[in-house]
């Protein structure tokens, strides 16, 4: 074999090596791109409760040994809940995206991965998402003294200002 021929199958060795590789390193930089759940999306809110697109799956429902409930709450983009309370407060967890949390006569938080949220016994509050990015988060909310109180949608202008 000559030198121009062992050459030729050198470069196009190098050649097919490189692309394989370039193409596993896209299919694994693909494949991380993905965002996996930790729970499943659930059902889409078909209630009254909420603006826009709201998908909810129950991982515990409360009952006599256990009155709390916990939940996985999805928000579309612009998607909220409406002004509510609870008897027993709520624990709100981010999972991901970002959010909004605000109780009546405070200021609108931003909520992102990570961030928990205390919400008071019979306070007034609403939740959802930021106008940009979808949200997750996890309630977990006592059911000892009663359900959830529903009470008015969050206007357009509560939603973006925080007023």
């Amino acid at each position: 074999m000559n030198r121009k021929n062992l050459l030729a199958i050198i470069l196009m060795g190098t050649f097919i090596f490189s692309c394989k590789q370039a193409a596993e390193k896209n299919q694994t930089v693909d494949l991380n791109s993905q965002q996996e759940l930790i729970f499943p999306k659930g059902e889409k809110v078909t209630n009254n409760n909420f603006i826009g697109d709201v998908w909810v799956h129950m991982q515990v429902m409360a009952d006599s040994v256990n009155q709390n409930s916990v939940g996985t709450v999805t928000f579309d983009p612009g998607a909220r809940s409406n002004w509510h309370s609870h008897p027993n407060g709520q624990i709100i967890m981010s999972l991901d995206g970002e959010g909004y949390y605000q109780e009546k006569g405070s200021e609108k938080r931003i909520l992102r991965k990570g961030d928990v949220v205390k919400c008071p016994a019979n306070t007034p509050h609403w939740h959802g998402a930021s106008a940009e990015k979808p949200f997750i988060q996890i309630a977990i909310t006592s059911r000892v003294d009663g359900p959830t109180e529903w009470l008015h949608p969050v206007t357009e202008e509560q939603y973006l200002n925080g007023n």
